[in-house]
């Protein structure tokens, strides 16, 4: 029988639970990762690793799995008792200085799916560098020593650590939450039965809550903070006059969904733009823009009229977080709801980023509503959408493969100027929107990006690309 080969994508290795991703496929990764580290760390100087799990199902014992494979390899693992999201395992690597960091999520993608996140000792995403060599080292074959944590412990070779406690420290220290607290801004907020969920609790404690409970299932939903999987958060908004606010964040609580007071969504375009508008023209901090290719072009406009350098890169975090280490970064975001800020760490970090927008809100008496009208003062009102289609795999590669040799010349009535293809293929349409098209590293999907001038238009435009695309 042929062993599988396994291969990161987008953001880590993820697979369907019990098809591909197994104890035994995961203590293969754990052990490439084990083998790399003894190969590539300083002579007499011990390895370790921080480990965490979301609220998935299995994964405290794929964690533990992991843990016996590097443990076995003379490496110690510190790792909590409990669930921890992902900005928490990266904090944790950075604090507990670590050589590298395991989260075992497969962050917004559906229940069945479990992943492998590898984490750097910056406190962000691994560079491509050492994700490359990790998978190059995974084997067909291993085997797994079957030890339990507590026999690790009682070795030395195991710790256990509060990597939410410690966060929460952390994170009580960044802001006034004393004021944040006593303002007028009440919010709600929707964990999405994922890894943030006791977190809001403890930081805003008169919060509104909602799916701050554990289910592996997600209540059969996708714990992705789109709209379309929002709809209780957004309903308890706008049944709510005293609600300012609505925060939602991921399985594992690294993505951001945002909603106004009255209930409407405000996608992550609309939040990058937020916090590069509140960070440098109220704050007074300056730095680099890094966006990945999918995000509004109103940030190339922002950057301009406040005079910020922007970066634009492939989709994926860890190319944001690569340019976070070595630059003066300002905000690194993504358009899938990952975005990192300056003062904090070079991580996709959803609960940070609604501190600092429910801290503008406090510190301007404005609404959210107040807030984006600024935006559009700067930028120009837009609307933004994304489809993601489930297309026969032939099918699927048929439209990327049409779209890369530019077979297309325009979408209905919609006609573009120019494209680009740093990752996917980008139409600039000639009434200022634009059009993406890519197939999803992380599921097997395609995804339609559409932007433009107002809601109505923007569903226009969608639908003239699926009529254009035989769809």
């Amino acid at each position: 029988m042929q062993t599988e080969k396994l291969k990161f994508g987008t953001d880590g290795w993820r697979a369907i639970i019990a098809k591909d991703y197994t104890v035994y496929n995961v203590a293969r990764v754990a052990k490439a990762l084990a083998d790399w580290l003894l190969h590539t760390s300083p002579k007499g100087q011990t390895p370790s690793v921080v480990i965490g799990y979301d609220c998935r199902f299995g994964g405290k014992m794929f964690a533990e799995t992991s843990a016996d494979i590097l443990c076995n390899s003379g490496i110690k693992v510190l790792m909590p008792k409990g669930f921890a999201s992902t900005p928490m395992v990266s904090l944790g690597v950075l604090q507990h200085q670590a050589s590298q960091g395991v989260v075992i999520t497969a962050s917004h993608n559906p229940p069945e799916y479990n992943g492998f996140k590898l984490k750097g000792p910056h406190g962000g995403p691994s560079t491509t560098k050492t994700i490359a060599e990790v998978e190059a080292l995974i084997a067909d074959e291993v085997s797994i020593p079957g030890k339990s944590p507590e026999y690790w412990e009682q070795t030395g070779m195991l710790s256990w650590i509060d990597l939410e406690q410690e966060y929460i420290s952390y994170i009580q220290k960044k802001f006034d939450f004393g004021k944040l607290n006593n303002s007028a801004t009440k919010i709600a907020y929707d964990a999405m039965f994922g890894a943030g969920q006791n977190v809001i609790p403890q930081i805003i404690p008169n919060s509104v809550l909602l799916h701050c409970e554990q289910n592996p299932g997600f209540h059969g939903r996708q714990p992705e903070p789109l709209d379309k999987h929002l709809s209780e958060l957004a309903e308890t908004l706008a049944q709510s006059p005293e609600l300012k606010m609505g925060l939602a964040t991921d399985g594992d609580a690294d993505r951001i969904g945002l909603y106004d007071g009255d209930g409407n969504f405000v996608d992550a375009h609309h939040i990058i733009l937020l916090l590069i508008h509140y960070l440098h023209k109220y704050k007074g901090l300056t730095g680099k823009v890094v966006v990945a290719f999918s995000v509004t072009n109103r940030v190339k406009k922002m950057c301009e009229a406040y005079g910020l350098p922007l970066e634009v890169t492939k989709i994926g975090f860890k190319y944001i977080s690569e340019v976070m280490i070595q630059d003066d970064v300002l905000v690194g975001g993504e358009e899938s709801g990952g975005i990192a800020v300056k003062g904090h760490i070079p991580e996709r970090d959803g609960i940070y980023d609604g501190m600092v927008l429910l801290d503008f809100m406090a510190q301007t008496g404005k609404t959210m509503k107040e807030l984006v009208a600024e935006v559009y003062e700067v930028v120009g009102e837009f609307f933004y959408d994304r489809n993601d289609l489930h297309l026969d795999e032939a099918l699927k590669q048929s439209i990327i493969n049409t779209a890369a040799a530019g077979g297309y010349s325009s979408f209905g009535k919609y006609s573009f100027s120019h494209t680009e293809n740093i990752d996917g293929v980008k139409y600039y349409l000639d009434n200022g929107g634009w059009v993406m098209l890519r197939a999803s590293g992380t599921e097997p999907v395609l995804r339609i990006y559409v932007e433009g001038n107002n809601k109505e238009e923007t569903a226009e435009i969608l639908q003239e690309v699926k009529t254009t695309l035989g769809l």
